[in-house]
């Protein structure tokens, strides 16, 4: 297998075609589909299905994929740690982070980010725990925020932050949001979490379990902004951090009520993975991140770790 058959594999995926990968590669359309069919040929698998509206992976290819990007994002890891001797570090980072957490700092770390390391890139990707851990072990991203992750040899962590929980709702006439709700009396709020597995839900059904008493969950969503969008809109009750409804101009109705008795506290951990050492780029934005946090940069009912 070359690194160039992966390459166009992974970039005919991404774009969900061919013509838009040979053109992003620099490569003529029939250079790049010969790469993706002598990966075939030696994998002995047809990893691409073609329709109408472009291509798309088959399952041995969406397997791949995810670890075609692993392998693509070390190689140039590589390079980056061999240009990484000038004064100034180049090259590219990518960072996990959970949704609220990303809005909460985004922003902020790109504007310094660009401050510190004006030669270099980031990349930062938004999603849940369980993926992120994921990633991590692939080499998809360099190091990430979690919540509550599961103990593993394979990932070195820091906890960096410690936060309250809560429960988000649309504040209506016939139903405010309270400012607290004690744990006890959450089965009366029919709630939207993710699916299984999530740190978040496991956390929350765990505390309530300790009380004799189960979450009355009516929906599952995994995505954050859609879950958001159908607590908005009366559908349900969301358990999440205040982040999730900072800077909340599109769902102005969307309110926090705290839960307490006892308070429910999710711990927030940077982590990377314990096979694969930091380039001095990703060492450098990780203490950027650090700095925020200690600055503040999770607003609300947070406590440091």
């Amino acid at each position: 297998m070359e690194l160039r058959q992966l390459e166009c594999f992974v970039r005919v995926v991404e774009l969900g075609s061919v013509t838009r990968a040979a053109i992003t590669l620099n490569l003529s359309q029939p250079v790049v589909s010969r790469h993706v069919r002598q990966l075939e040929v030696e994998l002995k698998e047809h990893l691409l299905s073609r329709n109408g509206r472009g291509v798309s992976p088959t399952d041995a290819g969406r397997r791949l994929l995810e670890r075609g990007k692993g392998i693509l994002h070390q190689v140039e890891l590589a390079k980056q740690e061999v240009e990484e001797q000038r004064a100034s570090p180049s090259g590219k980072v990518v960072v996990g982070m959970p949704p609220s957490v990303g809005k909460a700092m985004t922003v902020n770390l790109v504007t310094q980010f660009r401050e510190h390391f004006p030669k270099a890139s980031l990349g930062v990707i938004e999603a849940l725990t369980v993926s992120m851990h994921e990633w991590l072990l692939l080499g998809r991203l360099d190091f990430a925020l979690l919540y509550n992750p599961p103990i593993s040899q394979q990932v070195i962590s820091e906890h960096v932050w410690s936060e309250d929980l809560y429960l988000i709702g649309a504040d209506v006439p016939h139903r405010p949001m309270p400012a607290e709700v004690p744990m006890a009396e959450l089965p009366a709020w029919p709630v939207i979490v993710p699916s299984q597995p999530n740190a978040l839900r496991n956390l929350a059904e765990v505390e309530c379990a300790r009380l004799g008493v189960k979450l009355n969950i009516t929906l599952e969503v995994d995505s954050i902004e859609s879950l958001l969008d159908l607590v908005d809109r009366g559908m349900g009750y969301a358990i999440l951090s205040r982040n999730a409804i900072l800077g909340r101009a599109q769902r102005p109705n969307l309110r926090a009520a705290h839960i307490v008795s006892p308070n429910l506290g999710s711990r927030l951990v940077i982590a990377s993975s314990a096979q694969r050492p930091l380039t001095r780029l990703a060492q450098g934005t990780m203490e950027l991140i650090k700095a925020q946090i200690l600055a503040g940069g999770l607003q609300g009912d947070r406590r440091r770790g």
